[in-house]
């Protein structure tokens, strides 16, 4: 096996845990390695790190999968690790929908499986994940016998890895817009051409948390996407919702999964840009009693960040002037280079320019199912925040 030896002078990271080894951290490599070749690397003094898979044309040219000498990487390997997955997610209490796998957290980088009770959606984001895609397959087959197994790799981050975008089938050919349970409530997924895996799992528990708020109020949901947060908000007993997003297609999925549960009556969606509503309704002083804001990422690049953080800023000082005088904003951000602590100074900044007090009632991550590695940053991504306005 190749074997690979880091630098004498590297910082910590690899040796505290992180998986991820790039480029300019290694020193020389015995052998000739291919794109996804499982590798051995060594320390500078020659300790073994850890075994891995290597692609040179990557900037993480080597993603840990195990630091054990006497663990092999083979199909067995991934058959027992998808079942520690599976084991850790129902201590939990998630049995049915969940994030089976979620990458370097699972210790499986670059791997995620979204499990919608019987259905399941891969996505292999490195070459080195990529090559063992029919041994993950076969062991969800084992394991799970499931009703069906589709590929979401439509993803530009696999050509930073000299792999195609592509989905498709991994099993027999089944329907692609199937229903789940959440919550009490019924939803419509369309695995094929919805966002990301079809739909956003980590927000699961963070949508329980507005069951209290909602009662008896006027509810409006901007970047509402196929209405989850918009049905939950009926479902716990809103007057009314106004669900906003700019995509035809999520509004019509909203209106069904808002039928769908008997809901109706309650909610209602329009397709606009709620970028330019929030900012035209807060000059005309619009009011609800709560205001909840799940906008997309606004970058995935650093060289992006300053103006990710002042669209953050702007959707919440609007958000804040919609909400009446002891009502309540929901305030989200998916952005993973955006760190919570960050998240927080910007929502107190959009606070003090829009003149309003805030209090917190509660600041959460992502659901319990994409669970958080310390030390591993990428882990944590999704900041949830509840505050009062007044």
């Amino acid at each position: 096996m190749t074997k690979i030896f880091l630098r004498k002078r590297i910082t910590g990271r690899i040796f505290a845990g992180h998986p991820w080894i790039f480029a300019n951290e290694i020193a020389t490599i015995d052998g000739a390695p291919q794109p996804g070749d499982t590798v051995d690397v060594f320390s500078g003094r020659g300790t073994f790190v850890g075994r891995g898979y290597f692609n040179p044309h990557s900037q993480i040219q080597v993603r840990l999968l195990t630091r054990d000498a006497r663990e092999e990487i083979d199909d067995a390997f991934f058959y027992k690790k998808l079942l520690q997955c599976l084991e850790y997610r129902k201590k939990l209490g998630y049995v049915e929908n969940c994030r089976l796998v979620f990458g370097e957290a699972d210790g499986l980088p670059a791997l995620i499986i979204d499990k919608f009770n019987d259905y399941f959606v891969l996505q292999t984001l490195a070459f080195g994940m990529d090559v063992w895609k029919g041994a993950i397959v076969d062991a969800l087959q084992k394991i799970f016998s499931p009703k069906g197994i589709y590929e979401r790799n439509d993803v530009p981050v696999r050509e930073l890895e000299g792999l195609p975008q592509q989905k498709g089938f991994l099993s027999d050919p089944f329907p692609t817009e199937i229903m789940i349970r959440e919550n009490g409530l019924q939803f419509y997924v369309d695995i094929e051409h919805g966002q990301k895996t079809g739909y956003f799992l980590d927000q699961q528990d963070n949508r329980r948390a507005i069951r209290h708020i909602v009662k008896g109020a006027d509810v409006l949901d901007a970047f509402s996407y196929t209405g989850t947060f918009a049905c939950h908000a009926a479902h716990y007993g809103a007057r009314q919702v106004l669900g906003l997003d700019i995509s035809e297609t999520a509004v019509e999925m909203s209106r069904k999964n808002a039928q769908l549960n008997g809901l109706g009556s309650v909610c209602s969606f329009e397709c606009v840009n709620a970028f330019d509503v929030l900012k035209q309704w807060s000059r005309e002083e619009r009011q609800y009693d709560v205001v909840m804001l799940d906008p997309p990422a606004f970058t995935k690049s650093r060289e992006n960040i300053q103006k990710a953080i002042t669209g953050y800023k702007e959707i919440n000082l609007r958000g804040m002037k919609l909400v009446k005088p002891g009502g309540f904003l929901v305030t989200s951000s998916c952005t993973n280079l955006i760190r919570p602590e960050q998240f927080l100074d910007i929502i107190g900044m959009a606070a003090k320019d829009a003149r309003k007090k805030i209090r917190q009632v509660t600041f959460q991550t992502q659901s319990q199912d994409h669970p958080i590695v310390w030390g591993l940053e990428n882990t944590v991504y999704l900041k949830f925040l509840i505050v009062e306005v007044s």
